[in-house]
């Protein structure tokens, strides 16, 4: 989908580094944060970080945000505890997954 978007090859790799990539805006950044501390268990989003998105975002934008996010934890969340695996739609596709133990920097819980 984000090549589609006109996404680089080279963005999408560096994703799992997207902190220190240059690939990304400050702002792809601060989204990149919320997602990743909306996926964390208990969840950590900042008052900091949601009003720098404020910032940049109007209300609905944001609810669009956050509910695409929280719809692909769900889903990955759901389709791990069935045991469901990938059905090839996605040949050739590139997921860059953060290694084991990956933690937001401290910018990401301000």
């Amino acid at each position: 989908m984000g090549r589609r978007q006109g996404i680089s090859e080279e963005k999408l790799q560096a994703l799992a580094d997207f902190e220190s990539s240059s690939e990304f805006s400050d702002l792809e950044r601060d989204v990149l944060h919320y997602a990743v501390g909306m996926t964390q268990t208990p969840v950590e989003v900042s008052e900091e970080l949601f009003g720098r998105l404020q910032q940049h975002f109007n209300p609905q934008q944001m609810v669009e945000l956050t509910s695409a996010i929280a719809w692909e934890n769900y889903r990955a969340r759901f389709d791990h505890a069935f045991g469901i695996e990938a059905e090839g739609f996605s040949e050739g596709a590139f997921c860059a997954l953060p290694g084991k133990g990956t933690q937001p920097s401290a910018r990401a819980m301000e």
